[in-house]
C-alpha cells in the first residue's frame, strides 16, 4: 500500500457533561491536540447545539480533526485524519486527556493506495490543467 494518511476513528466514554457541553473547552482542546499532533490549522468551526451537545471540526494543512459530543451520555465521538506529517494518536492523547474520558477505543485505518490500483506515481500536471466540458449524458 502507498500510504497517504492515517485516520483513527475513536469514541470515548465517561467524560463530564459539563467539559463536552462547553464549547470553549473543545476549542482550546483541539488547538492544544493539533499543537501535540504537529499539524497545521488552517481553519476551526466550533458549533453548540440546544439544549446541549458541540460540534467542532478543524480543517489542517495535514487533513482534519472533527469532534461531535453528547453531554447527556458523556460520550464524545472523534475522527482525525492526518496526511503526510503529524501525530494523530499524539492528537488524541490530548483530546483524550483534555476532556478527562476515562474510557476510549480507537481504529486506526491506513489510507491510501494499492499498487494494483496503478496509482505507484502521482498523476501528472497536465492532468489538473482546464479541460473543455463535455456534453452531459442524459
Amino acid at each position: 500500500m502507498k500510504q497517504m494518511g492515517t485516520h483513527l476513528v475513536v469514541e470515548a466514554w465517561q467524560s463530564p457533561g459539563d467539559l463536552l457541553n462547553d464549547p470553549e473547552r473543545i476549542r482550546r482542546a483541539l488547538i492544544d491536540a493539533i499543537s501535540a499532533g504537529g499539524a497545521t490549522l488552517i481553519d476551526l468551526c466550533v458549533h453548540q447545539f440546544s439544549p446541549h451537545g458541540v460540534t467542532a471540526t478543524a480543517t489542517l494543512a495535514e487533513s482534519h480533526i472533527a469532534i461531535h459530543t453528547w453531554p447527556e451520555y458523556g460520550y464524545f465521538a472523534a475522527d482525525l485524519f492526518f496526511c503526510g506529517a503529524g501525530e494523530p494518536k499524539l492528537a488524541m492523547q490530548v483530546l483524550k486527556t483534555a476532556l478527562q474520558a476515562e474510557q476510549v477505543t480507537m481504529r486506526e485505518i491506513p489510507r491510501g493506495f494499492y499498487p494494483e490500483m496503478g496509482a505507484d506515481e502521482p498523476v501528472p500536471t497536465e492532468f489538473y490543467k482546464a479541460r473543455p466540458k463535455e456534453a452531459a449524458a442524459v
